[in-house]
């Protein structure tokens, strides 16, 4: 599927937008830098950003401490070339000519940082593969 003329754009959703989606567009940011737009949304997003998400993101050197959980619009689905779902159903609007990838990832949500270091680390193995598949599909533009 051929990028957009613009960079292109990524949108991660998980329901709550607070682990997840946070640590995967903190690891598209820091790994792709301005090569791609990145965005996060929830479908229900949470008051703040998991704790142990944040301190498991910073044992990689990636700071979400700044970061808020933000709701899912229409619009950011709709300005997004990649739509990647962390377990937000079908809440999430579909727009045609949008890539859609579902991760199926645990939840981090009420456990320890060592179990969210695991999905940390599946999470950056998936970003690390998504930036491939970005690059190729840019080069071939």
């Amino acid at each position: 599927m051929p990028i957009m003329a613009d960079k292109p754009s990524v949108l991660f959703v998980c329901i709550h937008n607070a682990g997840r989606s946070q640590m995967a567009a903190g690891f598209l940011s820091h790994l792709a830098g301005d090569f791609i737009e990145v965005r996060s949304a929830g479908s229900a997003p949470a008051n703040s950003i998991n704790p142990a998400a944040v301190e498991a993101m910073r044992e990689e050197g990636i700071d979400l401490s700044n970061q808020s959980p933000k709701i899912l619009t229409p619009d950011a689905v709709q300005a997004s070339d990649f739509v990647i779902t962390m377990g937000c159903g079908d809440v999430c609007p579909f727009f045609p000519g949008k890539r859609y990838l579902d991760w199926q990832l645990d939840d981090p949500a009420g456990q320890g940082l060592d179990a969210v270091r695991f999905i940390r680390d599946d999470i950056r193995d998936r970003v690390e593969k998504l930036i491939a598949e970005i690059r190729s599909d840019s080069s071939t533009v």
